[in-house]
């Protein structure tokens, strides 16, 4: 279960730096205002999101069985993030983090990095979708300006509390959200190499400062950004708490585990590589493990800044360690600059987010799919917008392993009354 990293650089060149380097300050400069929307989304603090992206960053990229993944916080998080911190308090999200390193350290010496393939399509996107919907109607207070009192984690009781504060809509707010999108989208198709995410925020935001348009931003609501990385510190332990928060790091562990091999595999189809599923669970598991001591989020590979490192030129982890460092040097230097980053504006980046993890292209595919695969899609999203995440990957892997042994024509158990 060696890193790839130790591989690559037996044959490092001046060429291969060069290409990484500039790989890897792109994609830090997609992941800054990532990271920062990701945490605000999950109820933490901005700073606690790019402390995630630089510790987890790292340690994906240096200890990972992939060439080219990125690592940090990512959407698939903010529910059970969410829930987590709302149930337990913060410190309980560092623990359940914590313990979720842990579980994917052991996943990977049982060698169960493979056991991917096992999970049916259908549940991964099932929960995926139900996440998105999740995100987006998380992020409708921030971009239509809205005025509220706390809004309820709970789906269904979240949209009667967004209705009913609807006569306090701002229109300066939605502007300047539908104008985040507009050069997001533009500059995707215009410059897809670009890191067009932080350019569209800050022009928006730049605009809101300039103009002094009533929107909230980053510093008027959690203050400026520190400028240095916390002191690592262990939370509080007791079995009393490690029982409660088990249910959660295993969803964090599951998670974790499953979006970095899924984001391996786009990886590997993108440069004609093979990773090293093992490795890969090792190294989530050393991130998420170092995100918790650092006062951090749970840390995974991310698909869509795998894959921008990818279109960028990124060839060797060394992409993901100058991504890594790069948002250490921001920490260190500009952190006061996101201070007046607007909410709206990163509310339109979180829901154009939630869109494209939905993947409508694929819709149809999926609509024209096997009825149990259908079923089960759908089974799953219901239970993630319904109940929780818990128990829609649950009931879903379930249902789905039971169709997958009953697809394979296994035989019959051939019962004997037991002895009792």
């Amino acid at each position: 279960m060696h890193p790839e990293l130790v591989v690559t650089l037996r044959s490092y060149s001046r060429a291969l730096f060069l290409s990484d380097l500039v790989a890897g300050i792109t994609v830090a400069m997609v992941a800054l205002p990532l990271s920062l929307a990701i945490a605000i989304a999950s109820g933490a603090t901005p700073a606690q999101g790019l402390v995630t992206a630089i510790i987890g960053g790292f340690l994906i990229s240096a200890l990972g069985g992939s060439r080219v993944q990125i690592g940090g916080p990512t959407g698939a998080f903010i529910v059970v993030v969410y829930a987590v911190i709302a149930q337990h308090g913060y410190d309980g999200l560092v623990l359940a983090t914590l313990m979720a390193g842990v579980l994917l350290l052991a996943a990977a010496a049982l060698r169960l990095g493979s056991l991917i393939e096992y999970i049916p399509e259908a549940v991964v996107n099932g929960f995926t979708m139900g996440i998105a919907a999740i995100i987006a109607t998380s992020q409708l207070k921030d971009f239509l300006g809205l005025t509220t009192g706390a809004v309820p984690a709970d789906f269904l009781e979240k949209l009667p509390v967004l209705w009913d504060a609807r006569a306090s809509l701002s229109v300066s707010a939605v502007g300047l959200g539908l104008a985040t999108v507009v050069l997001i989208v533009v500059f995707r198709r215009a410059a897809p190499r670009a890191p067009g995410l932080i350019v569209a925020v800050a022009l928006t935001s730049g605009v809101a400062a300039y103009f002094d348009l009533p929107v909230e931003t980053i510093g008027n609501r959690f203050g400026a950004l520190p400028q240095s990385l916390p002191i690592p510190e262990i939370p509080h332990i007791s079995v009393e708490r490690i029982a409660s928060l088990l249910p959660s790091a295993f969803v964090i562990a599951f998670l974790a585990g499953v979006e970095s091999l899924l984001s391996a595999m786009v990886a590997d189809r993108m440069t004609n590589a093979r990773h090293r599923p093992n490795a890969e669970v090792l190294a989530q598991g050393a991130a998420n493990i170092g995100s918790a001591l650092m006062g951090g989020l749970p840390a995974t590979g991310a698909i869509a800044r795998t894959a921008t490192n990818v279109r960028a030129g990124g060839r060797t982890p060394v992409a993901g360690i100058i991504h890594a460092a790069t948002l250490l040097a921001f920490m260190y230097l500009a952190a006061p600059l996101a201070s007046y980053l607007a909410m709206p504006a990163l509310a339109a980046l979180l829901m154009l987010t939630a869109w494209n993890m939905s993947e409508p292209q694929h819709w149809g595919r999926y609509m024209r799919a096997r009825r149990s695969d259908r079923i089960m899609l759908l089974l799953t999203l219901v239970l993630t917008l319904v109940a929780d995440l818990t128990v829609a990957i649950g009931v879903g892997v379930a249902v789905g392993l039971a169709l997958r042994l009953r697809r394979r024509n296994v035989p019959p158990a051939d019962w004997e009354t037991p002895e009792r």
